[in-house]
């Protein structure tokens, strides 16, 4: 999967500006950006949805504009809103999708799978958010898709049903299912995406692994502790070393002992904040 000098634009709004990375099969691949930065809008240029303007995309060896039926039952896409289910429960809802597709899974595993089982029989007008959002999920995995598109897919979901759908994605990673992840949860992109890009503005600023991204594991650490009763703290790009050399000169626990590196989160922020100085440099 590849997109190539994107452009999307609305009258004077530019969506994307250029936006360029690719996708390894079996990958997953987290879009990480602020509300606006264009996330959406190329997932759903991939998805077949949205038309671009310029530039270049495939998905599987083909233009998702130009995409046909065989195509797109090799997609599963949980969109960023709820769909419309109308009365139907939730059993009702995975048959008839599953119905769509030449292979699809078990739907009665399917609802396991995704933690609804006690809700089978449920229509979908009476579930909760995250619940309604859980059966988005599992009308995305049904037809047991070679790319599967999420967007946003945990929004609702408690600590809990986060965790279990982390699960849920570890397993089809193993599987060798290709994703696309777009998320606001920076530890759900550390703990599921093989490599992320930050897109703000419609472009790209940066793609690499969680660990790399902006030169992460360049960073140094900062070791702070407790002696005579007072804090002390110093950086640097060995931790492990300085914690040995502590508890050896402190005779074993080292008090008050903390080791911060910078997160992902402490660099996708530092990122999003140099893009705006840069786009307040422009409109000066």
């Amino acid at each position: 999967m590849s997109v190539r000098d994107v452009r999307k634009s609305y009258g004077d709004l530019h969506a994307l500006d250029g936006a360029t990375f690719s996708i390894e099969m079996g990958e997953c691949f987290a879009l990480l950006g602020p509300n606006g930065a264009g996330k959406t809008t190329i997932t759903e240029i991939l998805e077949g949805y949205r038309r671009r303007d310029s530039g270049e995309a495939q998905v599987l060896g083909i233009d998702p504009a130009r995409g046909d039926r065989v195509w797109r039952s090799q997609l599963g896409i949980v969109l960023q809103t709820d769909r419309d289910l109308g009365d139907l429960t939730v059993a009702e809802a995975v048959r008839h999708f599953a119905g769509y597709y030449p292979d699809p899974r078990d739907p009665d595993d399917v609802i396991d799978s995704v933690g609804l089982t006690s809700k089978r029989r449920s229509r979908n007008e009476k579930l909760s958010g995250g619940q309604r959002r859980r059966l988005d999920v599992a009308l995305g995995l049904i037809g047991r898709p070679r790319v599967l598109f999420l967007d946003e897919p945990t929004t609702g979901f408690d600590p809990e049903a986060r965790r279990e759908f982390w699960t849920l994605i570890d397993g089809l990673k193993a599987e060798g299912t290709t994703i696309l992840l777009t998320t606001h949860y920076l530890e759900e992109a550390q703990h599921l995406a093989d490599r992320v890009a930050v897109i703000s503005r419609g472009r790209v600023l940066a793609c690499d692994t969680p660990d790399r991204l902006g030169g992460r594991e360049r960073s140094s650490a900062r070791v702070s502790w407790i002696e005579d009763g007072v804090r002390v703290e110093t950086q640097t790009m060995s931790p492990t070393t300085v914690v040995l050399e502590l508890a050896q000169r402190l005779g074993g626990d080292v008090p008050g002992l903390e080791v911060h590196r910078e997160t992902l989160e402490d660099i996708y922020l530092s990122m999003l904040d140099d893009d705006r100085d840069e786009e307040a440099g422009e409109s000066a």
